[in-house]
């Protein structure tokens, strides 16, 4: 796959390795889907400098110019290509992830490989609920989502793998409404070569129930029987999970008022909490609060919080154990108060708390305020 920008547009290009065939080309501009495409000669070009490099065995990984960058991502080549024409009809399934993928998402599991999450009011009779449907309908594999995040799920659910588990939700958020699918799905690890049965029934507009299963059961024997029994009586409950899509934390939920948006992650569980909207509309917009924190998270991962080191082989001259930071903070504009926001990331056992906080929070309250959030937040996730 090669992925090529320019102008603020980007474009995902997928060739078919040994004959420069295109199977599709997607494009995003400024977050949204653009109808600029690819002319051929560029996607021509594109080939000719893989196969040139291929033939003198070379591995282009990327290529820059004063406009333009090329990435060399995904698979060498897919395995089994018998009729490519059946290929590109097949890839037109996954348009809407790859777009997703490509827009202004408001997820962030792309990021973190961690599940985006919300936390429901009543979870616990959610919860109860998704376990007798999943036993009613003989799969251990259900799930619960509004708008690409995970309300309640089984522990087979959260027994799939990575990026089983970050896909699934995210491909049912990407998807246009309907009352109901049977969308077959290959998993990355746990079936790479078998389709499984993705199948969802809307519950509420954008909240869905969840199973991956196989032949069966039908679809026919969940619709409307099953649904009707189950979930009918929760109406009340489903409906408070509608608001969770962007807050991703229940009303009422006691936050600070500078915070601007949070990701929390419990790196054990690989799930995530994350909102830019948890006390209403403030300045700034809701995109760039996105932008702020993926940025910021990368920042802290890369830099500061690496993943955790094993026992360190004793040597003779050895007298200090390197210490990992737990906290650190970035200032964008002046310290001053009411002057530029403010990011803070703390670390403590097996969560990481990212924060954006207002102008008017003050650089020495940083991490005080993060700390007690992060304890507020730690029954919830």
């Amino acid at each position: 796959m090669g992925e090529e920008g320019t102008g603020g547009t980007v474009h995902l290009l997928c060739l078919a390795a040994s004959s420069g065939v295109p199977l599709f080309c997607r494009s995003s501009r400024g977050g949204a889907p653009a109808r600029q495409q690819l002319p051929f000669s560029v996607i021509g070009s594109l080939n000719g400098v893989h196969m040139f490099g291929q033939n003198l065995e070379v591995q282009l990984s990327s290529a820059r110019t004063e406009n333009t960058t090329v990435l060399l991502v995904g698979l060498e080549e897919l395995t089994n290509i018998r009729n490519v024409e059946r290929l590109k009809k097949d890839l037109r399934a996954s348009y809407c992830l790859i777009d997703s993928f490509l827009g202004d998402s408001e997820l962030i599991g792309d990021l973190t490989q961690c599940v985006d999450c919300v936390i429901p009011p009543e979870g616990s009779l959610l919860q109860e609920a998704l376990s007798g449907f999943a036993e009613a309908a003989g799969t251990t594999f259900v799930s619960l989502v509004v708008s690409g995040r995970v309300v309640a799920a089984t522990e087979g659910w959260w027994r799939l793998g990575t990026p089983e588990a970050v896909l699934l939700p995210w491909l049912v958020g990407s998807l246009p409404p309907q009352t109901a699918r049977d969308y077959p799905v290959y998993l990355p690890h746990g079936s790479p070569t078998v389709p499984h049965r993705l199948l969802t029934l809307t519950l509420l507009p954008s909240l869905e129930l969840c199973l991956l299963c196989g032949p069966s059961p039908p679809l026919s024997q969940l619709y409307p029987q099953l649904l009707e029994r189950w979930w009918q009586p929760l109406l009340d409950p489903l409906r408070a999970c509608l608001p969770l899509g962007p807050r991703a934390l229940p009303s009422g939920f006691p936050l600070h008022t500078d915070i601007l948006g949070l990701l929390l992650l419990h790196l054990e569980l690989k799930r995530c909490l994350f909102t830019v909207e948890p006390l209403g509309d403030k300045e700034p917009s809701p995109e760039q609060r996105r932008r702020l924190l993926r940025n910021f998270y990368t920042l802290v991962t890369s830099t500061h919080f690496p993943p955790e080191p094993g026992p360190p082989e004793k040597t003779e001259d050895e007298v200090y154990q390197a210490q990992l930071p737990r906290a650190c903070y970035l200032v964008l504009g002046t310290e001053e108060p009411g002057t530029g926001v403010r990011l803070v990331a703390l670390q403590l056992g097996l969560r990481r708390l990212l924060l954006l906080l207002s102008p008017q929070s003050p650089t020495h309250g940083l991490r005080s305020l993060a700390t007690h959030t992060l304890h507020a937040l730690t029954p919830l996730l």
